[in-house]
């Protein structure tokens, strides 16, 4: 059932930002008059559609990706001369055609964002408060640069007095980089060079830090467990143990194994209502962690959502800004790829998309918009990219032209369209097999 949700979502997500792509060069090219033969969804055999004009419109077999086919495009087409095909426009005019679909796609992505931030408009209210770490995990980046639990970053790579989102948009592309740090100890600043990790699965920029949040029991305590016997349910907000407050998931765990084997007073909120509780940890063994005192919960932070409506030019200004953030981490990525400094394992393929796109539609359609919107955007980026095939490769043999006064002989552009597809073939059939090794590795 999960599969078959995956699909549908992913063909629906796909098919707008398909049809939005090419729905910018097919106006663009009817704009200028160029003749457009076929607009389809999909690709392969053709399954069905309907003729309007000179224009086939229609649905093919394979649903992930699209095109316009426009008179006279591809190097290899017949070329009469008639002032309707592609290449006999003006070079401005092809460079408009070409870039509209990407333009479409960022359209798109801010457009999707402000509908949504008009009617719905989430954040946590923590990427908001200043960054204070409450945990440090042991051998971590971060530990070895010696921060603490309690530290405040208070200066990141130049930006002062930053918020959590400030940190993790500087960190989160920076995978093996160095980044500078003020950190506020005591009443004392002092500076710390931090050079970061690489998550394992995600390759994105690693730290070994955390919030200072509330922990929640994440999870039904296991039966028989000290936490179930004492009344712990699901959702539980954590507040203290003997006092002392519980801002991180290993402060619990940490304390346990500081008192092995003492009974503990367990402060918690339930519905809005302080509770305590008397627990006693027992010695357990689990695959992840070995032999240590435990209470038997599963802790997650706690987060506060921030949700309001935006009016249309608040919306606006917040989802340029968002969309902006985020083209700059794309480019961040692919400049690590290039650099080698990140691994080309964090793209996601047509599998990982389907999976996110599912994930997304059960969550709700906010978090489906959202997606959109981010996905929009990649694949508006990903089309500029200089490859022969992709409009960004077209764009730089006009440019290149321009530069030349003549255009490239078509033998020669048959070779570079020939290299950019057998390109684009073996980053698909990478990203599919990427795609199956991490879906193996979550299973």
């Amino acid at each position: 059932m999960v599969i078959l949700q995956n699909i549908v979502a992913v063909i629906f997500v796909l098919g707008v930002m398909i049809l939005i792509h090419e729905l910018g060069h097919f106006l663009a090219a009817k704009y200028f008059d160029v003749r457009v033969e076929a607009f389809s969804f999909g690709f392969g055999p053709r399954l069905l559609g309907k003729r309007v004009g000179e224009t086939d419109y229609r649905l093919c077999l394979l649903p992930l990706g699209g095109y316009v086919k426009m008179a006279g495009e591809q190097p290899s087409d017949e070329h009469t001369g008639d002032p309707r095909e592609f290449l006999s426009k003006p070079r401005w005019q092809r460079l408009i055609i070409a870039g509209m679909g990407p333009l479409f796609n960022v359209i798109l992505a801010v457009g999707l964002l402000v509908g949504l931030f008009m009617v719905h408009f989430e954040r946590l209210a923590i990427q908001q408060e200043p960054p204070i770490l409450g945990e440090v995990e042991p051998h971590s980046p971060a530990a070895e640069a010696g921060l603490k639990d309690g530290d405040r970053i208070v200066q990141i790579n130049g930006t002062r007095n930053p918020t959590w989102e400030d940190v993790n948009l500087q960190t989160v592309a920076a995978a093996h980089e160095t980044v500078n740090l003020k950190i506020l100890r005591d009443g004392q600043e002092s500076a710390v060079a931090l050079t970061l990790g690489a998550e394992k699965h995600s390759g994105i920029g690693y730290a070994g830090w955390s919030e200072r949040v509330r922990m929640q029991v994440g999870d039904t305590p296991r039966d028989g467990m000290p936490a179930a016997v004492a009344g712990l349910k699901n959702g539980d907000i954590l507040l203290t143990i003997d006092g002392q407050e519980i801002l991180s998931r290993s402060k619990l765990q940490d304390y346990l194994q500081e008192h092995p084997g003492k009974t503990v007073v367990l402060e918690y909120s339930r519905d809005g209502q302080k509770r305590s509780t008397s627990i006693t940890p027992i010695m357990h063994e689990s695959a992840e962690d070995g032999k240590a005192w435990r209470i038997g919960v599963v802790l997650q932070p706690k987060y506060d959502r921030i949700i309001t409506r935006l009016p249309f030019s608040v919306a606006l200004h917040e989802s340029v800004d968002q969309n902006r953030k985020n083209a700059t981490l794309i480019f961040q990525f692919l400049q690590g790829i290039m650099q080698r400094r990140m691994s080309p394992k964090s793209l996601e393929g047509p599998i990982g998309i389907a999976r996110l796109s599912g994930q997304a539609a059960r969550q709700g359609s906010a978090d489906l918009i959202l997606l959109m919107s981010a996905i929009s955007l990649n694949l508006g980026i990903f089309n500029l990219l200089p490859i022969p095939i992709l409009d960004g490769g077209v764009i730089l043999m006009l440019l290149f032209e321009s530069v030349m006064g003549r255009d490239i002989s078509l033998p020669v552009k048959e070779r570079i369209v020939q290299a950019g597809f057998v390109f684009l073939m073996l980053l698909f059939v990478f990203v599919i097999y990427n795609d199956i090794v991490k879906s193996l590795a979550r299973s």
